[in-house]
């Protein structure tokens, strides 16, 4: 392909993140946020990063995501980078939900519209806002391919006896019940760059895959693929996360409902909004709940056990599924810079193979590195993740093979 660029776009119910980049070499063009869209004083930050890096900031009413796009291009064309480029390949876009159906990134057309509008019952906040972000583009520039990237497609290659719920088939097939999977661009990038790390294909790789964030999900990848993953119907099973429960005794819905006479929409802002960290302690912030633990607080200590608990029997869990684990790699907010977190995690896994040195872990950087000391039996990496890189890699790989096609290149 002469053009190379892919503009990443990732919209939110109330918020627009988006990269530039160009594919020849995997470089950023440009990043930004539009935030508040809706409300009276939204904020646009814009960086081009090939015109010097500069950030430019904007606040003013941003009525809806159409708006908010048009903003965006406005400040691209002043660097010159306009969406009107004959540069612009295609535009990519992350979709949260897309069931079984979407394996892998898909030029969308009305039918796919059809169908992540579908999927809108299991992702009720996420993919009504990723359906207005494609609108958006699609009307900002009708002749460019607009590639919807899903969350869930890396988690498809799970077998039937780690998606499947052991509830009645037919009520679960009736209402799409089984295990999905999110955070999967990041899964797929992390298990790709934790085998390069290890000099290796990613098919001659077994990793455990531990993205933590404010959400936080693990995942056991078998030579590349996804074989489980912690995440299910939604995201809230699995980890402890910032503020969502993780796994639970689906009986407490139930006592809760009765006993505590608290609504369904109650139950879900408790179990989504005011559990995890925050429910056990008061902060979701990691480095707030350490500062607090310094100080012996034992609210946060007991927080900080709990989520490493968990931690400790996903590892252990995946690693008898996979039977044989090359690396652990740690990656998102928590997992690239809390290097307690990293340590207690693996702190008596010893007969695993599992140990951290350190000093390695101790040291802060942007680039993948192991952080076992020598020789270990296991790898344990930290791998930055990069799920816009990942986005835009996949768009413009499957705008690559369209136009070849298109051209009458490899066709039998």
């Amino acid at each position: 392909m002469s053009s190379s660029r892919v503009l990443v776009l990732n919209s939110g119910s109330s918020s627009v993140k988006y990269q530039l980049l160009d594919m020849r070499d995997s470089s950023r063009l440009a990043v930004g946020l539009v935030e508040r869209i809706g409300e009276q004083v939204s904020r646009l930050k814009h960086t081009p990063l090939a015109a010097g890096g500069e950030s430019r900031e904007w606040t003013g009413p941003i009525a809806d995501h159409d708006a908010a796009l048009k903003a965006v291009a406005a400040e691209l064309a002043k660097d010159g980078l306009g969406l009107d480029s004959p540069e612009l390949v295609a535009i990519g876009h992350r979709v949260v939900h897309g069931g079984k159906h979407f394996t892998e990134p898909t030029v969308v057309d009305d039918a796919v519209l059809a169908e992540i509008e579908r999927l809108i019952p299991v992702a009720p906040l996420h993919n009504p806002a990723n359906l207005t972000g494609i609108r958006t583009a699609q009307a900002l520039r009708p002749d460019l391919p607009q590639v919807a990237v899903f969350d869930t497609a890396f988690h498809t290659t799970m077998p039937e006896s780690a998606a499947r719920y052991a509830i009645d088939v037919e009520t679960a097939d009736r209402h799409r019940i089984r295990r999905y999977g999110f955070h999967g661009t990041s899964h797929a990038y992390v298990s790709r760059a934790t085998a390069k790390l290890l000099g290796k294909a990613p098919e001659e790789v077994n990793v455990i895959v531990l993205h933590l964030g404010n959400g936080a999900s693990a995942s056991a990848v078998q030579g590349g693929k996804c074989v489980d993953t912690s995440m299910g119907l939604t995201p809230l099973e699995g980890l402890v996360m910032g503020t969502r429960s993780g796994d639970l005794d689906p009986a407490v819905i139930f006592h809760l409902a009765r006993v505590g006479e608290m609504s369904i929409a109650e139950i879900d802002t408790l179990l989504n909004k005011k559990s995890g960290l925050i429910g056990l302690c008061g902060d979701n912030d990691m480095r707030e709940i350490r500062r607090r633990i310094d100080e012996g607080d034992e609210r946060a200590q007991l927080a900080f056990d709990v989520y490493i608990h968990r931690l400790k029997k996903y590892i252990g869990a995946y690693y008898a599924v996979l039977g044989r684990v090359d690396a652990i790699a740690f990656t998102a907010g928590v997992g690239e810079n809390a290097a307690p977190v990293r340590e207690a995690a693996v702190a008596g896994l010893e007969q695993l193979g599992l140990a951290v040195d350190a000093e390695l872990n101790a040291v802060r950087g942007d680039e993948p590195r192991l952080i076992s000391p020598a020789g270990a039996r296991v790898a344990v990496a930290v791998v930055p993740t990069d799920e816009e890189l990942e986005i835009a890699t996949q768009t413009y790989a499957l705008v690559g093979r369209t136009d070849m096609r298109d051209r009458g290149v490899g066709n039998d």
